[in-house]
Order: C-alpha cells, then structure tokens, then sequence
C-alpha cells in the first residue's frame, strides 16, 4: 500500500501544473496602462500565470505612479519599463528600495520626434533637428499661431517636450495627445493631404509598418542630460538632448514577489518579447480592432513554443 501510495503521488506530481505548492493563492497584481502593446502583453503574462495556476487581478494604473506602487507591494510587476518614458520614475523608485529589475526584453526600443516620410518632402533637410526648427512654420495650426505644431503623448507619459523645445530655442508649441490613438489619429488624418506633420513616436509598434517614417535626430542623448544642465549642447538647461536610440525595455517586480509567487517570479524572468513580437501585440488591437483579452488568448494560441518553456521550472 505504501508503494502504491508513493506510486500515485508520483503520477500525479506528473500530471501537475508548472506551478509549485510554494506559490501564493492571492492573487498576482498585474497593472494595465493606456497603450496597446502594454495592455496586450500583460494579458498574454496573465494568461500564462492562469495556465500555471495562479490567481491574477488587473488594475488600471497610472503609468508613471506604477513604481511606487510596485516598490509597495500594491501590484507585483510592470512588464513594460521604457528607458525613455519611465527610467527616471524607475530609477527614483529603485534608490527607495522595495523593486527589483526582473530582466530585459529583447526589444530595443526609442521614443522621439517622429515624422511620416511625405514630411521630409516639405523640409529636406531632416532628420536633423535643426532642418526641423527652420521649418517650423509649416507645422503651423490655428492653434499653434506662427509657430510649429508638434504633438506630444499624453501628460503622464512625462516627455519633456517642452522642456525640450525651451532648452534648444526651437519654434514650436508642444501640445500633449490625449491617448496614443489620438497620435494615430492625427498621422492618419495628415496622410490624405500629404500634410507634414510631427508627433511623438516609439518603436516597437505598429505604425513602423504602417506610415515608414523617421525620428528626428536632436543632439545625441548622454547620462544625465535629463537633470544636469552641464550634461548637453546648452550648458544652462536639461533636455537639451534625444532620448536614448537603443534604450532598453525591462520588467520590475515587487522585491516580495520571488518569495511569495516563486515559480510565478522565475516565470518572469524568463519572458522575454522581441520587437517584432510587440508591434504585432500592438497591432492586433489598433489595427485589427481585437480587444486586448482577445488578442492575448490569439497570441498564447499561436505561440505555445515559444512562452510554454517559460513556465518550465
């Protein structure tokens, strides 16, 4: 009996989920922001948690308040850190303690000034900065007056157009999209008419493939440049410069998730997306019009081969 006991655990250890007895029964705090490749890929890692086991919520979240709230322990990772757009929440988030670097995507990312290639018709001279600023006037709107428009993301995304626009002298008002589908929106809209324009722009993501364009190259980016004066072109002001050309993507997880959700934590680490992979997240919901759920479930569908090995432990 005592071998046929042995036995049937045996068995059943076989039969069993990737998750260990170890991992918590509370739930994995996963938080969605207002783009499409995030809200996308963290379903895709909800979805994987589930098939492991594992209970998981998800909150909407500001994007740059998310790492206090990881470094509490309020939700347990983010699954998309830009260097770009996040590092300096990141990086004030992780002097106090609380949040750990769970690795690096393979994605390269940049986010910048961009413009569709029909702009570069109307002002030759780009992709430099200074081709832009001479241009300025036929970026003018109504509500912009003699000056260029360039749109920028949304206030949270905190770019630091203006900042930048005030640090090189440029001709332009910056005017703050309200949602990245108002970006599209607005390249849309121009495409028609051929009508230069420049927005905030990032890489992954869909509109690469759709609208082939290019970023403007300001003064190249250096440490520091976003908070020492000395650190760029004008020695009297920050962000006078780009925004890193190779700029990393990380994780960050809650320093108590590889306690608490161990095998859930060594998942984590594991995953790993490449640019192609989240330009396609990205286009499947504002291209293809799939809700985020929807195109997560394709995706984990279609990629067995790929993330089951995550889970492996």
């Amino acid at each position: 009996m005592k071998y046929l006991t042995t036995a049937l655990a045996t068995g059943l250890i076989g039969f069993a989920p990737a998750m260990s007895f170890a991992d918590s029964e509370d739930p994995i705090v996963i938080p969605i922001h207002n783009w499409s490749s995030q809200i996308v890929m963290s379903n895709v890692v909800g979805q994987i948690f589930e098939e492991m086991g594992l209970n998981v919520e998800y909150v909407t979240t500001d994007s740059q308040a998310v790492y206090e709230a990881v470094r509490l322990g309020d939700v347990t990772l983010e699954m998309e850190v830009w260097e770009g757009a996040f590092g300096a929440s990141y990086r004030a988030a992780t002097d106090k303690g609380g949040i750990v670097d769970a690795g690096d995507h393979d994605a390269v990312t940049r986010e910048d000034w961009w413009y569709p290639l029909w702009t570069k018709e109307a002002c030759p001279g780009l992709p430099d900065w200074k081709a832009l600023n001479e241009c300025a006037a036929i970026f003018a709107t109504p509500e912009t007056g003699s000056k260029g428009r360039y749109l920028d993301g949304p206030v949270d995304w905190l770019k630091h157009g203006k900042e930048r626009v005030d640090a090189l002298g440029m001709d332009f008002e910056v005017i703050n999209a309200g949602s990245a589908a108002a970006i599209w929106a607005e390249i849309g809209a121009a495409e028609a008419a051929k009508r230069p324009v420049v927005v905030f722009n990032w890489t992954p993501n869909f509109a690469e493939a759709v609208w082939p364009g290019e970023f403007v190259e300001f003064p190249e980016w250096e440490e520091g440049c976003d908070t020492d004066p000395a650190k760029g072109p004008n020695p009297d002001a920050p962000y006078d410069c780009g925004n890193p050309a190779t700029g990393y993507l990380k994780k960050a997880a809650w320093d108590g998730m590889a306690e608490k959700w161990p095998d859930a934590y060594a998942t984590l680490q594991k995953i790993s997306f490449t640019n192609p992979q989240i330009a396609l997240m990205a286009k499947s919901v504002d291209v293809d019009e799939l809700e985020p759920e929807e195109a997560a479930r394709l995706w984990i569908s279609e990629n067995e081969s790929i993330w089951r090995p995550w889970t492996a432990q």
